[in-house]
């Protein structure tokens, strides 16, 4: 009897010694992209080792990790305690975005940005040139704080530091798409052009675009700029222009073709960058790379 007895007990203390790895995974939506929050409830445990199933890892308790692009991933937590360890798998399962949208991850942090459906001449110029890796290692060439970031400029790639730019594209422009409802509140996507003087009929650069950063708006403003270019802005504008800011002297006059939905932090810290006598950056804000997720 003493024997059973002991044998159970050397059993039941083997079992609390070693460590139980588990998690519980909370989506912050269905759609790509999605930010995983991964709570370990794992027991008897020292350390931690996670797998996200796209080639990242942590050694966090209990990380968040981003899902750019839709798919099933495999998320792996090992559990260790001494010598001894436990793992644990789970899928999660991402949809794929029913908006357009893309990724710009610079040397400051990424963006994600909406494509309109309603500017579909800018929003399929700018998938095409995504597509070719056209801004790979392009810079934010103009920068001006509380009004917009500039970038676009194929000149820019491994520019010198005193060499002027602005002046690049890829040989062609596109048909203004000004459409009531897409204006330059903060984090419009906006096409960049020429002057009025040589583009009357303000038809957009191939490839130069800008984000706007944006100032306070208040009411008064944008009235005289409704009366002034026959705007009729909608509540919800209003509402945006004045929570928010912009640059609604530019409504109308620049085609605005998306927005940012993730990502305005790092647009603050681009345009909170020093910059020379020609908005260009003491240091060089690069565009790594700009993909469509899917």
């Amino acid at each position: 009897m003493f024997r059973i007895f002991m044998a159970v007990m050397i059993f039941v203390t083997f079992g609390c010694s070693r460590p139980i790895a588990d998690f519980v995974i909370n989506k912050s939506h269905d759609q790509a992209p999605v930010i995983a929050n991964l709570v370990n409830v794992s027991q008897n445990a020292e350390k931690y080792l996670w797998s996200f199933g796209d080639g990242t890892t942590s050694e966090a308790e209990s990380p968040s990790h981003r899902y750019v692009h839709s798919g099933r991933y495999t998320i792996s937590l090992a559990a260790q305690k001494g010598k001894k360890v436990h793992a644990v798998k789970k899928d999660i399962f991402i949809e794929p975005p029913t908006a357009c949208l893309v990724e710009i991850s610079t040397s400051l942090g990424n963006i994600t940005l909406q494509l309109f459906d309603n500017t579909p001449l800018h929003r399929d110029n700018f998938l095409r040139l995504v597509e070719v890796n056209y801004y790979e290692n392009l810079l934010f060439h103009r920068v001006m704080r509380g009004f917009m970031v500039q970038a676009g400029d194929p000149d820019s790639r491994n520019a010198s530091a005193d060499q002027r730019l602005g002046g690049g594209g890829p040989g062609y422009t596109i048909p203004a798409e000004f459409v009531q409802g897409n204006y330059h509140v903060k984090g419009a996507l906006a096409a960049a052009r020429t002057p009025d003087e040589v583009n009357p009929q303000k038809q957009s650069s191939g490839s130069q675009f800008y984000i706007v950063h944006g100032s306070e708006v208040k009411q008064d403003q944008l009235d005289i700029f409704a009366r002034q270019k026959r705007i009729v802005y909608q509540k919800s504008d209003v509402d945006q222009y004045l929570s928010a800011g912009g640059a609604p002297q530019l409504d109308n006059e620049y085609t605005v073709f998306g927005k940012v939905i993730a990502g305005l932090d790092v647009v603050d810290k681009i345009a909170s960058s020093m910059v020379d006598a020609n908005n260009r950056p003491h240091t060089d804000v690069k565009i790594l790379n700009i993909s469509l997720i899917k």
